[in-house]
């Protein structure tokens, strides 16, 4: 099969994806809502109409992105055309998680696929409606050898990590891509790991916290608290707490209701043993607003928590959940003091109108990518690089980017014949002057 020819067919398998995923929307909505009672406008939002609209943009542009690319040659070359050829790694290991199971396994499949590579994608075994109709998509649009779907728990996932394979793209949590990583070094296999951690948002005294607290209640309990790029904890200036909490409280009611656990916008915890983790961080003394659990619905109520402890079980891990403790700070030296007790997180929001803070906590920190003024919503550029650094990944994707991560780089210099400098060749007497004046132009 010829170059052309390899596009197109890549092309028109994610134009049948593309089919079938619209006619099967609302089963992948209705899946997600028996799985973990997603809302249908989260399941839309965050699930459905991102990959459809991720679909679209790479069938736009997949031709393009394919294409060899020049480059200017060296000098030392001369005369010849440089140019680099994408080629696909070959088989790839996608390990999907459970908390946007649908989104978080197609969008690198799609990438892997218009890149060229064999897939296995590997679905969380935590969401089995959504890991089921997955399945049946992908069986209705790939061949066995293009796309194959393996379900199953962790005794799966050990017998797919001990496979070889050219590329593995992971995403869950630090410690089991910590496994992850061990088992591709086995191999020397490249991997992307799309990992987590707690995600500071900064708030100043100059913040308009009515509208900071509108924006951190959406991006907090999206997904009932279960985001990678959630934030995880506040750090408010000591003399804006009290106002603050007071927004959040009105925010959350606003949102939710009184009763949150009637509230058809407010997702459940994936299964009680995760409910169990999170109920345990929660200290009943330390509650400002929320607190309420129910086991039977594997629920636990958007929750304020007025932490002081930095060492408390609550701020030892990523909480992944509707718990949110607020630290208040006096002066800005605090921050540092505290944000450096954690490892490098995933994201990262300050809350400002003083432009020289918010561009000094932007630049002090690392972290994998972040808003001011916002939370959360950076995930939906495309354009913008996605991923960690240090603890919370390795590896960044969205959009081209996608394309380009599932694409080995191959240079490439077509040496012409009609001239052959001699320079290079041996004896090299009286040409190390030569030489010497050469490497200036470079």
């Amino acid at each position: 099969m010829n170059y052309k020819s390899d596009i197109q067919s890549r092309k028109e398998s994610l134009i049948k994806l593309l089919d079938v995923i619209i006619k099967h929307e609302n089963e992948i909505i209705q899946a997600l809502y028996d799985d973990f009672k997603k809302p249908k406008f989260e399941a839309i939002a965050t699930e459905t109409s991102y990959i459809i609209t991720e679909l679209k943009d790479t069938i736009k542009n997949i031709h393009n992105w394919s294409k060899p690319k020049r480059v200017r040659p060296s000098l030392l070359n001369f005369p010849s055309t440089d140019y680099i050829i994408k080629e696909p790694y070959g088989k790839v290991l996608i390990i999907a998680p459970w908390n946007y199971p649908f989104q978080l396994a197609l969008c690198p499949m799609i990438s892997a696929v218009a890149a060229g590579n064999q897939v296995v994608l590997k679905p969380s075994e935590l969401t089995p409606k959504t890991s089921a109709i997955i399945l049946e998509i992908i069986e209705k649009v790939f061949q066995h050898e293009q796309v194959t779907v393996i379900e199953g728990g962790v005794e799966e996932t050990q017998n797919l990590l001990a496979q070889r394979w050219d590329y593995i793209f992971f995403t869950g949590s630090v410690a089991v891509g910590k496994i992850v990583a061990k088992a591709a070094a086995k191999h020397l296999t490249p991997v992307t790991l799309e990992l987590g951690g707690k995600n500071p948002c900064i708030i100043d005294e100059t913040a308009n916290l009515k509208l900071a607290a509108k924006r951190i209640v959406w991006g907090k309990f999206l997904n009932a608290g279960q985001t990678c790029i959630a934030p995880d904890y506040i750090l408010i200036q000591k003399d804006m707490k009290s106002h603050f909490v007071d927004f959040m409280k009105k925010e959350i009611t606003k949102a939710f209701g009184i009763n949150p656990i009637d509230s058809p916008d407010f997702a459940r915890i994936i299964n009680e043993k995760n409910w169990h983790r999170l109920s345990s961080m929660i200290e009943p003394q330390k509650v400002i607003f929320g607190g309420d659990t129910a086991i039977k619905q594997c629920y636990i109520a958007p929750t304020l928590i007025d932490e002081d402890n930095l060492d408390s079980l609550l701020m030892k891990e990523e909480i992944f959940g509707p718990i949110l403790p607020i630290i208040s700070y006096k002066e800005e030296i605090e921050i540092s003091k505290i944000i450096s007790n954690y490892e490098k997180p995933l994201a990262l929001y300050v809350f400002s109108d003083d432009k020289i803070f918010a561009k000094k906590m932007v630049s002090t920190f690392s972290f994998g990518g972040g808003c001011i003024n916002d939370t959360v919503s950076h995930f939906s550029n495309k354009r913008l690089p996605f991923g960690g650094v240090g603890h919370s990944g390795m590896g960044a994707y969205h959009g081209q980017l996608s394309f380009d991560l599932f694409s080995h780089h191959k240079g490439i210099v077509k040496k012409a014949n009609w001239l052959d400098i001699k320079l290079r060749y041996a004896p090299y007497t009286n040409k190390i002057e030569t030489l010497k004046k050469l490497l200036k132009w470079l």
